[in-house]
């Protein structure tokens, strides 16, 4: 476990090193001059690393496969790479980077070229790169190894702190144009010494986009939340979620009672009737889609059946890895994919693309909008409780499920005495009724 563990650690640096040397090669090709393009001050692009590590989770399945393995890739640095930009939005204020010049882009954020690029990469790292520095790893004695890692993970948390402080002061140049409260002012003359201010300066000269604010960012601040949950945010979205986390259980057991011919639970946890799958789809749709609203339904149908597919992909593949069980297979369903997605509930995804942006989210957030301020805020800091509650017992008890199957040892806690008390095999199985253990799956 020890020597796997380092193995994971040494790759993530070498990708981030390299990714590192890659959009720093490019940039000095473009710019005539050597620039550090990354978040760190060290020679290290940690998005990079990032990228590999979830190739290796989710894309060996597909290692048969080359076009669908490159597929995968390009999809999955997609999400990286989108959700990484938003959040640095969301973070300081700023755009990082901007593809709007592109012409097969996505809000700036993503563009084609480098999403087939990044598809590219995936391939060569799970086909060749990483067998090799496996390799080369395998040669560094293991206290050297040890040294060395916790020596490059210091300094490189202690950059990133830095880094932060800098990206940070970033959003606090912004909320202190609209708010003139002292405590602010002196967080802002805190983080504003000499050595966030250097590296702002390299931020800024490797992306010129930081030197343009947000106007949206600078209005959301200006104007401040004048109703409960106002545009999107954390409880308009939290409660999105819980919607359809609802409304999605409920759909699919109609769907299943309708095609299976009987009912059967289609909820993610165990108290409720609820679908994270469907609530965190919700999320991702609304989050991903908003701006883009009032493009054609034909458009939204496309982009929706992409995302919706990706995401149950990724969804399928995070179960198995987890918690060790299979919750569906299309196996038997035409044009399906490993049995983890297939083409007609792709569609079924761009479908509800456009419902929900277009019928429901409208609807759905001029209701919760209307909820008074007090009772929401309380009702959304209770259902928040409620769900990580339910998730985590969840989790505990398919857990403890998966053990009674692989084992015959009595609980070795009370925890699991609790589990077995409360949630036995008959329990799971009705609550699970399509639950397949992967040894079980791989065997069929």
């Amino acid at each position: 476990m020890i020597h796997f563990a380092q193995e994971i650690l040494w790759l993530f640096l070498i990708y981030s090193f390299l990714g590192w040397v890659g959009e720093t090669t490019l940039a000095a090709a473009k710019k005539k001059h050597l620039l550090n393009r990354g978040f760190l001050n060290a020679p290290f692009s940690p998005i990079y690393g990032c990228g590999w590590l979830l190739f290796a989770l989710f894309m060996p399945g597909l290692k048969g496969n080359p076009f669908f393995l490159f597929l995968g890739c390009t999809i999955l640095a997609m999400a990286l790479e989108f959700f990484t930009g938003k959040f640095l939005i969301h973070f300081t204020g700023h755009k990082w980077w901007d593809y709007s010049d592109f012409r097969f882009q996505f809000d700036g954020i993503i563009c084609l070229p480098y999403s087939i690029l990044w598809g590219l990469c995936g391939m060569v790292c799970l086909y060749f790169s990483d067998a090799f520095f496996l390799r080369l790893i395998a040669f560094i004695p293991a206290l050297l190894s040890n040294t060395l890692l916790l020596i490059i993970y210091i300094l490189l948390g202690l950059d990133l702190l830095v880094s932060v402080a800098a990206a940070f002061q970033f959003k606090l140049n912004i909320k202190l144009a609209s708010d003139a409260s002292k405590g602010w002012r002196k967080v802002s003359n805190l983080l504003d010494n000499a050595l966030t201010h250097t590296v702002q300066q390299r931020m800024k000269k490797a992306y010129p986009t930081l030197s343009k604010e947000e106007a949206a960012q600078k209005e959301q601040t200006a104007v401040g939340e004048k109703k409960f949950a106002q545009g999107i945010c954390f409880h308009k979205i939290f409660m999105l979620f819980m919607i359809a986390a609802f409304l999605g259980d409920i759909i699919e057991t109609i769907f299943c009672r309708i095609t299976a011919g009987r009912w059967m639970s289609r909820s993610s946890v165990v108290f409720g009737s609820f679908s994270i799958v469907w609530g965190l789809g919700a999320v991702i749709l609304t989050l991903i889609l908003y701006r883009h609203r009032n493009r054609s339904d034909s458009y939204v149908f496309v982009l929706g059946t992409v995302l919706g597919g990706a995401y149950e992909w990724f969804c399928s593949v995070f179960t198995e890895l987890v918690f060790g069980t299979v919750f569906w297979d299309y196996s038997k369903i035409p044009f399906n994919l490993g049995g983890r997605i297939n083409l007609l509930y792709c569609f079924f995804w761009g479908i509800v693309s456009v419902v929900w942006l277009k019928v429901l989210y409208p609807r759905l957030s001029d209701l919760i909008e209307r909820i008074p301020m007090r009772p929401g805020r309380i009702l959304s800091w209770v259902l928040l409780v409620f769900m990580l509650f339910n998730a985590a017992v969840s989790a505990l008890a398919l857990n403890r499920f998966n053990q009674r199957q692989t084992m015959e040892n009595p609980p070795a806690s009370s925890i699991g005495v609790m589990m077995d008390k409360y949630f036995p095999d008959e329990r799971i199985e009705k609550i699970y009724p399509n639950l397949i253990l992967v040894d079980e799956s791989e065997a069929g």
